[in-house]
């Protein structure tokens, strides 16, 4: 590669922002160089146990005594990693940071990053999100509206594909839909029974996820999803969207994309004479090689954390706190969502009822709080949903009973009785003083310095973590539900995997880092566009969010280098 060569755009990080950067600015006829920290990972090629059984791993898929050492951060998400998932989480020992209070980092260092990964759920942002900062008084106000960003949701669901339920609710607009997954037979009465005893807007349907369900849909290169539920080893038939199967094959198709693995991007670099960003330096992670690349435009979608590590590191005369950085607004306004707290319980009946295959998606109740005056609570701001599925269990709870023979044999071959259960995920807001900074004295193995986190959650949080457990115990009372508890597990912010801010977006770089096209203010030839740019976090699954934004930003950056803004 010649490293004197300009390209019209660079791309930092491959997962969900960077493949949609890459499949954007390369359509739009853009050289463009895509540069990923982490090794190679081949759609098909290189998902090494995407066929595995259970009884293929002696530990029955639970990490090794040596594995828990290396994963000691990775393994707070509980199901995660595992023994047929381990190589697509970073190992703990190579990637440190400081935790000045808890922060749960997961991670993926690889092609394709935590697209391979992530939980695929897919709802869109309404106007009551990007209304919220304003009307509360909290943070920064969102420099666009639900109007500015429809018609990307509309280009992404399209492209990906999206399982789903229209609703026509305000708070969670409907997309572009692939059919529906089905409820099964437990959660289509919970769905009634909740309809017809609560009058407050609650309800129940099949969660909207990134799985391809027409069969006669045209996807290139992929296929309809085969209900096996193996998603995080890698699909062989590309049924869920990741970076692998979709956008990065895309890119690579129109002969203008050049993918260097084994790259990590530690700096942009600024050019005080012409107040624009020149490339990007790089230390290739296999040789330790310093290398720099020069672009007419920058993408940032490192993921939210390492860009704003990124930023935070590219200091200039200009810039001594980071690029942008006037308004000291870098690295703060970290959030995440609430996480690991809901409620379980037994359902008697429907034992002469199943399901068929493996789904890979559960039921959603959006938010029903704080939306009106109807629907407000004391004591907090903003609100949540919860996701959960039913069940039924194995044969294992009965052996204390049976011990052996004869009866033990026919329970063997019968499923067990039904369960229900839920997580919440609530809104985290955003609060300065929770943020990110570069670790003075602590160091990686490259020499780069580590992210220190001091972030938390606060009195807010608390009150509405509450309401949460409360809600669904109600929820499943009603529903006449057995031996319903709530549950609340420890954890600290960033195990939602839905960590973001840091570099958000706001009407002025007085207040903020990023424009409302997703430009540094001060640098308007980088975008950022990943999770670092979000004011705020409502209470949904924010990868949509991020695809949406990215493809806007990227057609923005094409025009712009068209009219030559960035020459």
């Amino acid at each position: 590669m010649n490293q004197n060569e300009i390209f019209d755009a660079i791309v930092v990080g491959t997962g969900i922002s960077g493949g949609w950067a890459a499949k954007e600015l390369t359509e739009k006829g853009l050289k463009t160089l895509v540069l990923e920290r982490g090794p190679m990972v081949k759609h098909i090629e290189d998902y090494p146990t995407m066929n595995d059984d259970p009884w293929d791993y002696p530990l029955k898929g639970k990490l090794s005594k040596e594995d828990q050492e290396k994963y000691h951060i990775q393994k707070r998400v509980i199901w995660a990693p595992t023994e047929d998932s381990k190589h697509f989480f970073v190992n703990d020992l190579d990637h440190p940071y400081v935790e000045t209070k808890r922060f749960d980092w997961i991670r993926g260092y690889q092609v394709g990053g935590r697209s391979l990964t992530w939980g695929r759920q897919s709802y869109r942002w309404s106007d009551i999100d990007f209304e919220a900062n304003k009307k509360d008084g909290v943070g920064v106000d969102w420099p666009v509206r639900y109007k500015d960003i429809a018609p990307w949701y509309d280009k992404v669901e399209e492209y990906i594909g999206v399982s789903g339920e229209a609703l026509g609710l305000e708070v969670l607009p409907d997309g572009k839909f692939q059919p529906a997954m089905k409820l099964n037979c437990v959660e289509e009465d919970f769905k009634k029974t909740t309809a017809d005893k609560f009058d407050d807007g609650r309800l129940i349907t099949i969660g909207r996820t990134a799985h391809i369900t027409d069969p006669n849909a045209t996807f290139e290169g992929r296929g309809t999803c085969q209900n096996r539920d193996r998603c995080w080893r890698g699909c062989p038939f590309g049924g869920y969207f990741s970076s692998n199967s979709s956008t990065l094959p895309a890119a690579e198709r129109t002969g203008n994309m050049t993918l260097r693995p084994n790259s990590i991007v530690h700096e942009i670099v600024y050019d005080d004479t012409t107040k624009k960003a020149t490339g990007v330096r790089v230390i290739d992670a296999e040789t330790n090689e310093k290398i720099e690349f020069k672009a007419k435009v920058i993408f940032l979608c490192a993921s939210a954390m390492a860009s704003v590590g990124i930023l935070l590191q590219s200091k200039s005369e200009r810039f001594p706190n980071g690029l942008g950085n006037d308004s000291d607004a870098l690295g703060r306004g970290i959030m995440d969502h609430h996480y690991k707290l809901g409620a379980t319980a037994k359902v008697d009946g429907y034992l002469d009822k199943y399901y068929k295959g493996r789904r890979a998606n559960g039921f959603y109740i959006p938010r029903f709080v704080n939306l009106n005056e109807e629907t407000k609570r004391e004591g907090y701001l903003r609100g949540f949903g919860y996701q959960g599925t039913a069940s039924r269990g194995d044969w294992s709870a009965e052996i204390g009973e049976l011990g052996y023979g004869k009866d033990l044999k026919e329970s063997v071959l019968k499923p067990g009785r039904w369960t229900i259960g839920v997580t919440g995920f609530g809104e985290f807001l955003p609060y300065d003083d929770n943020r990110v900074t570069l670790s003075p004295t602590e160091k990686d193995k490259w020499g780069l310095p580590q992210l220190a986190f001091d972030v938390e959650f606060k009195e807010n949080e608390y009150k509405m973590r509450e309401d949460i457990k409360r809600e669904i115990v109600n929820m499943f009372e009603a529903a006449g539900f057995k031996d319903v508890a709530s549950y609340e597990e420890p954890s600290g912010p960033g195990l939602g995997i839905h960590e973001m801010g840091g570099a958000r977006m706001g009407h002025s770089a007085k207040t903020s880092i990023i424009n409302k096209n997703n430009q540094v203010h001060l640098v308007p030839n980088v975008y950022v566009t990943d999770g670092a740019f979000m004011s705020s976090s409502s209470c949904v699954n924010p990868s949509l969010t991020y695809m949406a934004f990215t493809a806007r930003a990227a057609n923005h950056a094409a025009e712009q280098l068209k009219a030559g803004k960035f020459s």
